[in-house]
């Protein structure tokens, strides 16, 4: 492949990931159907492969693949002869000429979150489904975030999408009474995006390029959507306080640097003021949750690493309240770390001994090595923290580990 066509396979490779989820709303919307709207995109950017190298990279290329994708659907409804789904493909093909801007991504992208939380559509999918139609992740990044077998979410995420279109579901924002009871799903949609960005903390894959900023984005738009919902006040806080130190998680060679050794200077204060803003207006509600409580202990890391105080106590505590709202593996996991922190090492350990199915489970291993070297138990502390480095691909974390970063604090 030559420097040109390899230069256009990045941007058409960059347009698939920056629009993805922003024009899969648009062409789900209209015609109901998933699973067409896919292919119809695939077929738009097979195109943009073929055509851009000889034509050149159009001057707005969101509305070159929305053009494209939009025809492919209508030929496939056409050779289908679904009189139904072809009375949407009209409507859409409208919608195409009277809206040659691409006005309303933000309403087209929460109705298809929205309609991802259909009571007709089974719960354990719901998430998933948003994750893959709106920000694009493929079936196995969504298992591994979910912990579940990546043939399994594929079947479940196949079975959902059957379903929207079986049962017609509508693609409206519901009405104010009934976003409370499906706001759940949405924001743990959300959460997954982001972290399954923030693990990424090398940036070293390319298709998770933005997408911690896409799920930032989404998360102020629900809050837009529901101001008076304070679990996605929590969400966007929470999410703030982590992104806030995103400069300053590597050092200039990839090394990765753990919270209690950033520099602070490099931290941004206008996302830590954004997020406490968030915080202080979810509070108000008193109804708190779990990313109240996840924001809250963001929060607290933030103000112990600032001012040197040491904080152990009140996060150890704000980990026991976040274990009965959500008692994930994760939390659990980093329960058991606070708890140690805290000086009860041994305690800490049988609470991670006590967590079952971990043993794949990446974090699981590297708080065992700071459990572990925590209780004096040296060797074994080694051994957890190879463990969890071979479970690792980034360089940074695996070094981090290897070389003992995990015993850097002195024992209490």
């Amino acid at each position: 492949m030559d420097e040109a066509r390899r230069d256009t396979a990045a941007q058409a490779t960059l347009a698939a990931r920056e629009s993805y989820g922003k024009l899969l709303a648009i062409l789900a919307a209209r015609t109901r159907d998933v699973a067409a709207a896919e292919d119809a995109l695939a077929d738009a950017f097979a195109a943009a492969l073929a055509q851009w190298p000889q034509g050149g990279v159009p001057s707005n290329p969101v509305g070159w693949l929305l053009t494209v994708a939009r025809r492919s659907a209508g030929h496939a409804a056409a050779r289908r002869q679904t009189a139904d789904r072809s009375l949407a493909i009209v409507q859409m093909l409208e919608d195409e000429r009277n809206d040659p801007a691409l006005d309303g991504f933000g309403d087209d992208r929460l109705k298809l979150m929205f309609a991802c939380t259909h009571p007709a559509i089974a719960a354990d999918a719901q998430a998933p489904l948003m994750l893959q139609t709106v920000l694009g992740l493929d079936a196995a990044r969504i298992a591994a975030s979910f912990l579940v077998v990546p043939a399994s979410m594929g079947q479940r995420l196949v079975r959902a999408k059957r379903r929207i279109r079986d049962a017609g579901i509508a693609f409206v924002i519901p009405e104010a009474e009934d976003i409370p009871e499906r706001l759940s799903a949405v924001l743990s949609a959300i959460y997954a995006a982001y972290g399954t960005a923030w693990d990424d903390v090398a940036g070293a894959d390319p298709r998770l390029a933005g997408l911690a900023d896409e799920a930032i984005w989404l998360a102020r738009l629900t809050v837009q959507l529901a101001p008076d919902q304070p679990e996605a006040l929590g969400l966007l806080a929470m999410m703030l306080h982590c992104e806030a130190r995103r400069a300053a998680r590597r050092g200039p060679d990839g090394a990765f640097i753990p919270l209690r050794d950033q520099d602070v200077s490099l931290w941004s204060r206008d996302m830590m003021a954004e997020a406490e803003a968030a915080l202080r207006a979810a509070a108000r509600v008193g109804q708190p949750g779990r990313f109240q409580t996840e924001a809250a202990i963001q929060s607290l890391h933030a103000q112990s690493r600032m001012t040197g105080e040491r904080l152990h106590g009140p996060l150890a505590q704000l980990y026991d309240l976040l274990a009965r709202f959500a008692p994930t593996t994760g939390v659990l996991v980093a329960r058991a770390v606070a708890l140690a922190e805290n000086g009860e090492a041994d305690a800490a350990l049988s609470q991670l001994d006590a967590i079952t199915g971990a043993e794949t489970y990446q974090p699981w291993w590297a708080s065992r090595a700071r459990v572990l070297w925590l209780c004096g138990q040296e060797a074994a502390a080694r051994e957890a923290a190879s463990r969890a480095a071979g479970l690792s691909s980034d360089p940074g974390i695996r070094g981090f580990l290897l070389t003992g970063g995990y015993r850097d604090v002195p024992r209490q």
